[in-house]
């Protein structure tokens, strides 16, 4: 539960300082993280960037302002961290659908998004079938793209780069190079800057892959890693985002382990990935 713990103390820290400027850097320390391990945990568990988090309860507390209070729209914009009332203005429209001033009138229904809290409940009606595999440190090979995880940048420009690979023929490549254990091809997010406050990635499709780097593609070393390793039954991408929240969610709260922080892999197989019974897995490197 440790881990639980740690996301809810983040969580704390960001609504005690939500009034004033704070860093990804400093709320991921809270959680004994990197940058992108929380943030992406965190979209994971509440479909929402932790920006978008922030910007949604600061909103809610302006406008809970404007409604009990006398103080300046202009002053309570400032206090929420906008620097004119016109962007105060427009980030109030487009979460509450009216003005400060019609806020201030009782004009209009308003949108309240509440302190988030972790809570772990009771599922585990749909099981999750599962194996620990252990492995030396093996290469694949593939082409990457550097993202932002920046306002879920990332969730944008992955699935655009998977379609390239489909369309130029480099996913069928992968498939014929492939002469490892992982019978597929796989996505690798590997996290760079990990102190910077933007964080970035290198996304990768590649195969695994023993021999010389073929032109044209580059190499990666993935790192001898204890795995666990699930299944993935369904279409994409439903299927492997929900396997993901489950895996958040409900095992690791119930499992000794924990994420080794080290490069994570979702294997895509052969066949149709949009049918009802298509089968991939997500590996986790566990300590």
């Amino acid at each position: 539960m440790g881990w639980v713990e740690s996301l809810q103390r983040a969580i704390d820290y960001m609504e005690e300082h939500l009034l004033e400027t704070i860093t990804m850097e400093s709320i991921a320390k809270q959680a004994n993280v990197s940058v992108f391990h929380f943030q992406r945990t965190f979209a994971i568990l509440t479909d929402i960037t932790v920006g978008e988090y922030i910007r949604r309860r600061r909103l809610t507390l302006a406008a809970q302002e404007l409604s009990n209070t006398s103080s300046k729209i202009i002053d309570i914009a400032l206090k929420y961290g906008y620097d004119t009332p016109e962007a105060f203005t427009k980030a109030f429209r487009r979460q509450h659908g009216l003005t400060p001033s019609q806020a201030r009138n009782h004009h209009g229904k308003l949108k309240s998004y509440n302190r988030l809290m972790i809570q772990v409940s009771l599922k585990g009606a749909d099981p999750m079938n599962y194996k620990i595999v252990e492995r030396e440190g093996f290469q694949v090979v593939g082409v990457k793209r550097e993202f932002s995880c920046v306002n879920g940048e990332n969730l944008i420009g992955i699935p655009k780069m998977w379609n390239d690979v489909h369309t130029d023929g480099t996913n069928d490549l992968l498939f014929k190079l492939n002469n490892g254990q992982i019978k597929g091809v796989v996505g690798v997010c590997v996290e760079k800057n990990s102190n910077q406050s933007e964080p970035l990635i290198d996304y990768w499709i590649a195969a695994e892959y023993s021999g010389e780097t073929p032109d044209g593609l580059m190499k990666l070393d993935i790192p001898a890693s204890k795995w666990g390793v699930f299944e993935v039954h369904g279409p994409m991408p439903d299927a492997i985002q929900k396997a993901w929240k489950q895996i958040f969610s409900e095992w690791f709260p119930s499992n000794q382990y924990k994420s080794a922080g080290t490069p994570e892999l979702e294997v895509y197989f052969d066949g149709d990935p949009w049918s009802p019974d298509y089968y991939s897995e997500i590996w986790i490197p566990l300590k």
